[in-house]
């Protein structure tokens, strides 16, 4: 499809259009507080544009720019930071991993504290007491690692735990899918430190009323006697109230837990502990600065049913039936979740054996705490659910690996659902309202009432066997009607949640999305002894204002503060690369939901540079916010093109491609990353290097002719500093060599391998740029293997550099003339049966994926749909099965390539080696951190270093005799650490094992 080229370049913004943004804050009106904040802190303190913009969303439907934003590295610092903006009235807002769903980490003007960054230590396990003393920024994911080794986890587990801070689970009183056998967080808060809004330290447990303890406390003249009194008071003045108006529900965590912090405890005592109030409090009373969690044993093992049905309503209807059985989770998911994982290239392989007519399904686990034999326990649930019952079809999970691919499909609704084509999108804004589980089909009948009454339907997934479903009604919030309608929606939802006796949060809270139906839902009193609360906590009412209470003055609006209001537009830019599959640019701008998914620490590919660095910007998430600034006017049209947002925003993008496939919304920030920096050389030149990489082929084909004084001259004294001087390639990091004969000519002087008319294939095999000027032994060794199997190989005389480089750099008019001279090449022999291999990941992928998006035509897409990498090539075609290997006692690490990690394709060397003969430890690593030419470039090369030790600890951890990469750039950063030698391609590996 031709690209409409007609349309408005990148850097006309919204601004010029005569639209200012309304939610631009004012860096200079703030210059007085941050300098005070500088002076106060230990942390960083930023309050310049970019930060705003980073700090202005979460995982919600809401944006607003905050004041600025302080990191502080310890209790201490946020005292102070909360002390100094008390003296100028500004208000706090505390914020974990942003990944919330109701708008609870967006607050206007406020200070941010983002308490992730450095107060995320596990500060103490106790494992006779089942206890563990965390620092509020650490993730779930990272506490439980360090409890597994105990036998222990901490109970609650929501879908996001791969990122999600522990303080902001405590802050929302999180929960997750087990929360049939474990409930939810609150039950597992003992004690807190927490920061009251006076800057003051509040040290919260339990202590037994009217004891000495009690006295003594109550007895001061001070802000923590006073909150003391007043809570007592509140809760028993309230006693009726507080029985009639909470939801008897496993999960209800709307407004405060005056329902929760009076009770008796194991001792028979009565007891108050505040820290039932803090949880889920979303910092409106505090900040959480230290926590002291119980904990539960792990089960040592699960088994996992899940039941498909042709109905929603029959799935709804035997949720209560499963929880007669001794299950640990009892989880739902509908069609839309799985044909949108049908469409997603990470989540498609987890979503096939889901049958076709399959409109609901429930997965129900058990575990070996509660279950004695997995079949029998399965077995019962299939005789009541499939044989007596409407499920027309089980799928049984017993092993960790089977389990894990329907989990890794049930966690990814949420993101997958905001991934729906055009504006119309499954928003969150009623999508965790909780009934009895008995309750639950008529729930849903009313449901599709009110849906069908607003014209518009709905996703359903969840959490069934606790009565809470997510419930997305799908909306245009773009557009007036639509966010009108997402008001009356959510007034209507709130009246059926009444009716049920059903709470309207059982697991995101309140926020901006639904605080203000609080009056509705507790009532006169309730409401008047939330606000009582909240005066005695927080009298200014500065923190976190708006959420859970609201000033009678200053109503919280569902409708306000909206990432896509009626006012938002955004430009469609002319662009290089083709985006009609995406779109256009900016629906894959905006198909960023804020969900955090690129801020996991230690799995996956996405996002590296974050991984590293542990900053915002450096996530998939902030640059995509940013770019979207760009487009819609939030930044100034100069801004885009700035030095600062090339360095910062950009180039710090290695183009990994690792969110192509880790992101559940497929935001790919190495396409849009290249199209900016394409459209960014017609503003300003470019520079001598990127110039030099861009043509890294000719530099090499000059090396190799001048091979080996070409060597020699890299090490004469002085020349490496001149370079770095001069060029800005890193002094400190090794240069690669040039072989004077290259695989090409190696190939041509080698003599005949298999004839042609006796092969059983024939391929071509790429000559790039590495193998062919540095590294042939790798070339001639995909030529073993390849001719062991006999299969005839040519090399191409008559292609070029594949414009890999060249694309990576932005210069994409030079990747697309590269592209088409490739495929004019190649395309005559691929119709006639030859396939084409590559050695370097990058190479082939840029064949399978990004010539796609530089050429149009049938031309391309047969060359594409035709190239392999050679143990792709291998593997699919089982060529192994016709080699002979020698036993190998040799056992690998295997780093795959982050491009084909991007798509799928990284696991056929794997099977390969494995069918070698060798034992293999797939290593789960993000990028090696040299990413093409990052690594070589100065100003970077901290940075790739960092990223390398994190892929050097995976090695080390794997205990192996020895790791292999297939990415040249990988063996290069692998290569570098110390006493190591350079790792091997896995082809060549492949070869020694063949036996001659």
């Amino acid at each position: 499809m031709a690209i409409d080229r007609s349309r408005s370049s990148l850097g006309e913004s919204k601004a010029q259009r005569d639209a200012e943004s309304p939610s631009r804050v004012d860096v200079a009106e703030y210059a007085s507080l941050a300098s005070d904040l500088r002076d106060a802190v230990d942390g960083q303190v930023r309050f310049d544009e970019y930060s705003q913009i980073l700090y202005a969303t979460d995982g919600s439907i809401y944006q607003a720019r905050p004041a600025g934003v302080v990191t502080p590295r310890h209790a201490t610092d946020v005292q102070d930071a909360v002390r100094v903006a008390a003296d100028y009235d500004v208000p706090i807002l505390a914020r974990g991993a942003g990944s919330s769903l109701g708008g609870q980490a967006v607050g206007p003007g406020c200070v941010v504290l983002d308490l992730s960054r450095h107060m995320d230590s596990l500060v103490n396990i106790d494992e006779d007491a089942r206890e563990a003393t965390i620092q509020p920024g650490i993730v779930q994911d990272v506490l439980d690692e360090h409890l597994a080794r105990y036998g222990l986890k901490f109970a609650p587990d929501p879908a996001s735990s791969n990122r999600a801070t522990v303080g902001g689970g405590i802050g929302n009183n999180s929960t997750g899918a087990h929360s049939v056998r474990y409930g939810i967080t609150d039950a597992y808060t003992e004690e807190l430190k927490v920061v009251l809004a006076d800057g003051s330290l509040l040290h919260t447990r339990e202590i037994v009323l009217d004891c000495e303890e009690w006295d003594e406390i109550v007895a001061e003249d001070t802000r923590e006697a006073e909150i003391y009194r007043t809570v007592r008071t509140l809760v028993e003045g309230n006693a009726d109230e507080i029985e009639d108006r909470y939801p008897k529900l496993k999960r209800s965590v709307s407004g405060y837990n005056l329902h929760k912090v009076i009770y008796e405890n194991d001792d028979g005592e009565r007891v108050i502990n505040l820290s039932k109030l803090f949880v889920g409090a979303e910092s409106t009373l505090g900040v959480v600065v230290e926590a002291t969690l119980s904990l539960v044993t792990r089960p040592e093992e699960t088994a996992l049913a899940l039941y498909c049905f042709e109905d929603l309503v029959d799935a709804m209807e035997a949720v209560p039936e499963a929880l007669d059985f001794d299950v640990s989770a009892v989880e739902l998911m509908d069609d839309e979740v799985f044909r949108l994982a049908r469409d997603s290239p990470e989540f498609a392989q987890y979503a096939d054996p889901i049958p076709e007519k399959t409109a609901a399904s429930l997965m129900i686990e058990f575990d070996s705490e509660l279950v004695d034999d997995f079949e029998d326990a399965v077995a019962e649930t299939n005789a009541h659910f499939h044989d007596a019952g409407k499920a027309f079809d089980v799928i049984e999970a017993y092993t960790d690996d089977e389990q894990a691919k329907l989990w890794k499909l049930r966690k990814a609704a949420i993101p997958l659902l905001m991934s729906l084509d055009g504006d119309p999108k499954p928003y969150p804004f009623i999508e965790d309202a909780t009934v009895p589980p008995e309750e639950l089909a008529e729930y849903v009948q009313s449901f599709e009432d009110v849906l069908i009454d607003h014209g518009t339907s709905a996703a359903y997934f969840a959490h069934a066997g606790s009565g809470t479903l997510h419930i997305r009604p799908i909306l245009n919030l773009k557009d007036d009607d639509g966010i009108q309608m997402m008001q009356s929606i959510a007034d209507d939802v709130t009246d059926l949640v009444l009716e049920h006796d059903g709470a309207f949060s059982g697991e995101h809270g309140d926020g901006l999305a639904r605080t203000e139906f609080n009056p509705k839902m507790y009532g006169e009193s309730l409401w008047a002894a939330f606000k009582d609360v909240k005066d005695v906590f927080d009298p200014d009412w500065r923190m976190n204002p708006g959420k859970v209470v609201y000033r009678d003055d200053d109503p919280t609006d569902m409708r306000e503060n909206l990432r896509y209001g009626a006012e938002y537009s955004s430009i469609e830019p002319a662009t290089k690369l083709d985006f009609d599959e995406e779109g256009g640019f900016s629906q894959l701008v905006e198909l960023c939901n804020g969900c955090g998914n690129c801020r996991q620490p230690d799995r996956d590919v996405m996002c590296p540079t974050y991984r590293a660095s542990e900053e915002e910007i450096q996530a998939t998430r902030g640059r995509a916010n940013l770019l979207r600034a760009a487009i819609s006017g939030e930044l100034p049209e100069e801004e885009l093109y700035s030095d600062r947002f090339q360095e910062e925003v950009l180039d710090l993008c290695i183009g990994c491609k690792g969110c192509m496939n880790d992101c559940p919304t497929g935001v790919d920030m190495a396409k849009l990353k290249t199209e900016v920096k394409h459209q960014a050389h017609q503003h300003h030149d470019p520079g001598i290097r990127d110039r030099l990489f861009a043509n890294i082929d000719t530099l090499s084909a000059l090396g190799s002719r001048l091979a080996p004084i070409a060597n020699r001259l890299t090490e004469l004294p002085g020349s490496r500093l001149a370079l770095e001087k001069i060029l800005g390639i890193a002094a400190d990091r090794e240069l690669p060599t040039f072989e004077a004969e290259s695989f090409q000519e190696w190939f041509e002087l080698r003599g005949s391998g298999v004839p042609l008319r006796e092969a059983d294939d024939k391929v071509l095999l790429f000559p790039d740029t590495y193998t062919n000027y540095s590294h042939p032994l790798t070339g001639k060794a995909a030529v073993t293997v390849l001719e062991a199997a006999n299969i005839h190989v040519e090399v191409p005389d008559d292609v070029g550099a594949s414009g890999r480089p060249a694309y990576s750099k932005g210069f994409l008019d030079l990747a697309e003339k590269r592209a088409r001279r490739n495929v004019n090449a190649l395309r005559p022999y691929v119709d006639d049966g030859w396939s084409v291999l590559f050695i370097e990941p990058s190479d082939a992928v840029m064949f399978q994926d990004e010539y796609r998006s530089l050429l149009q035509g049938s031309a391309v897409e047969t060359v594409s749909e035709n190239a392999y990498s050679v143990l792709e090539f291998v593997d699919t075609h089982r060529l192994d099965d016709r080699m002979f290997f020698e036993e190998s006692d040799e056992s690998l690490s295997y780093h795959g390539h982050c491009n084909q990690k991007a798509m799928n394709k990284d696991h056929h060397a794997v099977g390969v080696l494995r069918r070698a003969g060798y034992a293999v430890d797939p290593l789960d690593s993000a990028c090696c951190g040299m990413a093409g030419s990052f690594g070589y470039e100065a100003e970077h090369f901290d940075l790739s270093k960092a990223m390398g030790r994190i892929l050097f600890d995976k090695v080390e951890a794997s205990d192996t005799d020895t790791v292999v990469a297939p990415g040249a750039s990988c063996r290069s950063q692998l290569g570098d650490r110390a006493d190591a030698t350079k790792p091997p391609h896995p082809i060549t590996k492949v070869a020694e094992a063949l036996v001659d």
